[in-house]
């Protein structure tokens, strides 16, 4: 089974080693089929803390590190 992989922007970097992605995704609701955001906050782990608040990143599912963190930055984006 492959680990999901997501892309997001950073919104926090001020833990150690850890930095809090936000990711959007489009939705078309069932009925009305008009389309509407929905977004989702992960915390990733950052080794190097070489990421930053406003960095697109993209993210990999992992074995959990801790209690909430399951995702590890794996590239930057832009």
């Amino acid at each position: 089974m492959s680990s999901r992989k997501m892309t997001g922007t950073v919104v926090s970097d001020k833990m150690t080693k850890t930095v809090v992605v936000k990711v959007t995704t489009h939705k078309r609701h069932p009925k009305y089929f008009k389309q509407y955001s929905v977004s989702k906050k992960y915390k990733a782990h950052d080794e190097k803390a070489e990421y930053h608040t406003g960095d697109m990143v993209e993210i990999q599912e992992t074995k959990p590190m801790s209690k909430e963190k399951k995702w590890v930055v794996t590239r930057k984006i832009k």
